[in-house]
């Protein structure tokens, strides 16, 4: 007797990003644009913060999974207790890149992972060291656009990858989705269904 196929994961997400990492570990997934907005009071804990949103999404399309595992998730990133989001202008992601120039930042992630039955939320962090940036290197960098819609004005699987020194943690976290944390959850709950665990 052969083995069920797996339900797809509900995706409530319209990232590119997070649509290729989910293609790269081989899970299947549908994708659905959640009905939840964002709200980043200045002085919220960021890891609070994450792990609301990330749960607000999931929760926001639960209704229709059909059965199917939903997936929210949320990423940002802070430097010194502050949390950078996605730049309003040109003006603005370049005096986010400056402040992150030679320094190490975080980048917060929180994953929820919901049935009819259960929810898991949890977050993961990693630490990001940018390189120092000359201003020529930061307006080249911003006149290209690549840091539209991306927390902390940058996007490391792409030409952002230059600003980069090192990174301690889930590179996978800091383009946009904890894999090893969704892999980690996925093994648990169900094992052998998405061929972890």
């Amino acid at each position: 007797m052969s083995a069920r196929p797996a339900l797809p994961i509900l995706l409530a997400s319209t990232s590119p990003q997070r649509r290729a990492i989910l293609e790269q570990l081989g899970l299947p997934f549908d994708v659905v644009s959640p009905r939840y907005e964002e709200h980043d009071p200045p002085d919220a804990d960021p890891v609070e913060l994450v792990r609301a949103h990330a749960q607000g999404k999931a929760r926001s399309v639960a209704a229709g999974a059909d059965g199917r595992p939903v997936l929210g998730v949320d990423t940002t990133v802070v430097l010194d207790g502050r949390v950078y989001t996605k730049p309003a202008d040109a003006t603005d992601a370049e005096l986010m890149l400056e402040a992150l120039s030679g320094r190490t930042h975080t980048v917060v992630s929180g994953l929820c992972l919901l049935t009819s039955g259960w929810e898991v939320a949890e977050t993961e962090a990693t630490h990001v060291t940018f390189r120092q940036l000359t201003p020529r290197e930061t307006a080249a960098y911003v006149a290209g656009g690549e840091w539209e819609a991306r927390a902390g004005a940058y996007a490391i699987q792409g030409r952002g990858a230059a600003l980069v020194e090192r990174i301690d943690g889930d590179y996978l976290n800091v383009v946009g989705l904890p894999a090893a944390l969704l892999v980690k959850l996925l093994a648990e709950r169900f094992p052998g269904t998405y061929g972890f665990g």
